[in-house]
C-alpha cells in the first residue's frame, strides 16, 4: 500500500519566496553608470573651461580673418565680427605686398632669415647638447642641468638690455646678427631634448652599434638622430614660434627698417596713425598680421603628429 506524500517545510529548510517587485508609485533608483576601462571619465566641470579656453582663442582668430575682408572705412562703420558690404581682402593683400615699395616683403624676407638661421641653430645646438647630456656621463653633469633649469626660469626681455650692451660694445648693433646670435641659445629647447633623448634612445642600442664598429658620429647619426625626429620637431616649432614672434629684443637692436622683422615692421606701420601727416593703414596692419600667422597655423597643423608625441616624451615612467 503506497501513500503520497506532499513536500514538508521546515525551519531548517525554508521555502523559496518569490522576489517582491517595486511598488506602484516608488521610484526608481538609478543605476551608476559604470566605468568603461580605457575610455576617459566625463566631467561638466572641464568640457565647461575647455569651451571657455577655445571661445578666447578662436574669438580673435574670428575677429582678424573678418577685418581682414575690410577697407579701412568697412572697419569703421560695420561691427567687428562681421563683414562689411565690400569684401576687400584681396585687394588688402595686394595693397600690403605693394605699399611702401615692397617693403612688408624684405620685413618677411628678415624674418625668415632670422628663423632659418637662428630657429635653425637653436634646434641644432639643442639636439647635441641635449643627446650629449641625456646618454654621456662626465664631471659636472648636475650643475649643468640646475643651469639649464635656472636658465629655463629666466625671461627673455630680462636678458635684453645686457645683451644689447654687450653687442654695442663688439659693434653689432643694427645688424641681421644681433637678433641671430641671441636666438641661438634656447634653454627650453635644451631640456626638451634632453628629456626626449633620456627616454627615446635605450642605452643597449648605442652599446650594440659600438660593439659593431660605429663611431660616435656615425652611432649619432644613423642611430640615434632617427630617434629623436618627434623631439627634433617639437624644440624646431619652438624656436620657430619664439623667433617669429621676437619683437623686443629687435626693437632695441635694429635702428634700420630695411632690416626689421615682421613683428616690429606691423609695429611701425601702426604707428603711423599717432604721427602728424601719417597714413592711417590699418586695415593692411590687420591684413599682414593675417599673413604673418598663417605659415605657423600650417606648420602646427602639418606636424602636429610629430610635436605632440615629442611633448609626451618623459610622461610616462615604465
Amino acid at each position: 500500500m503506497s501513500s503520497t506524500s506532499s513536500p514538508v517545510t521546515t525551519d531548517s529548510q525554508p521555502a523559496s519566496v518569490p522576489a517582491a517587485g517595486p511598488a506602484k508609485g516608488a521610484p526608481r533608483l538609478r543605476t551608476p553608470r559604470k566605468h568603461v576601462p580605457g575610455r576617459p571619465k566625463r566631467s561638466v566641470l572641464l568640457t565647461g573651461l575647455t569651451g571657455l579656453v577655445l571661445l578666447y582663442t578662436l574669438v580673435p582668430l574670428v575677429w582678424l580673418v573678418i577685418s581682414a575682408t575690410k577697407t579701412q572705412e568697412g572697419l569703421a562703420d560695420s561691427s567687428g565680427l562681421w563683414f562689411s558690404h565690400d569684401f576687400a581682402l584681396w585687394d588688402n593683400i595686394s595693397q600690403t605686398f605693394t605699399y611702401d615699395d615692397g617693403i612688408f616683403v624684405r620685413w618677411l624676407l628678415n624674418t625668415l632669415l632670422y628663423v632659418v638661421l637662428g630657429a635653425g641653430g637653436a634646434t641644432l645646438l639643442a639636439i647635441l647638447g641635449g643627446y650629449a647630456l641625456a646618454k654621456f656621463t662626465f664631471p659636472g653633469k648636475r650643475a649643468v642641468f640646475a643651469v639649464v633649469i635656472g636658465a629655463v626660469a629666466v625671461p627673455g626681455t630680462a636678458l635684453a638690455v645686457p645683451t644689447f650692451l654687450m653687442f654695442s660694445k663688439m659693434g653689432l648693433t643694427d645688424t641681421p646678427w644681433a637678433v641671430i646670435i641671441p636666438s641661438l641659445v634656447s634653454p627650453f629647447g635644451l631640456y626638451l631634448m634632453w628629456v626626449f633623448a633620456t627616454e627615446a634612445i635605450p642605452v643597449e642600442l648605442l652599446e650594440a652599434a659600438r660593439i659593431d664598429g660605429a663611431g660616435e658620429v656615425r652611432t649619432f647619426f644613423q642611430v640615434a638622430l632617427p630617434l629623436l625626429a618627434p623631439g627634433i620637431v617639437t624644440v624646431l616649432l619652438f624656436t620657430t614660434v619664439a623667433t617669429w614672434n621676437n619683437y623686443f629684443l629687435p626693437l632695441i637692436m635694429l635702428k634700420d627698417p630695411d632690416w626689421y622683422p615682421l613683428t616690429l615692421g606691423l609695429s611701425a606701420w601702426n604707428a603711423q596713425a599717432e604721427t602728424i601727416g601719417g597714413d592711417v593703414i590699418f586695415n593692411l596692419v590687420i591684413t599682414g598680421s593675417l599673413l604673418t600667422i598663417v605659415p605657423l597655423i600650417v606648420a602646427f597643423l602639418l606636424l602636429q603628429k610629430y610635436w605632440q608625441s615629442g611633448l609626451a616624451a618623459g610622461s610616462v615612467k615604465e
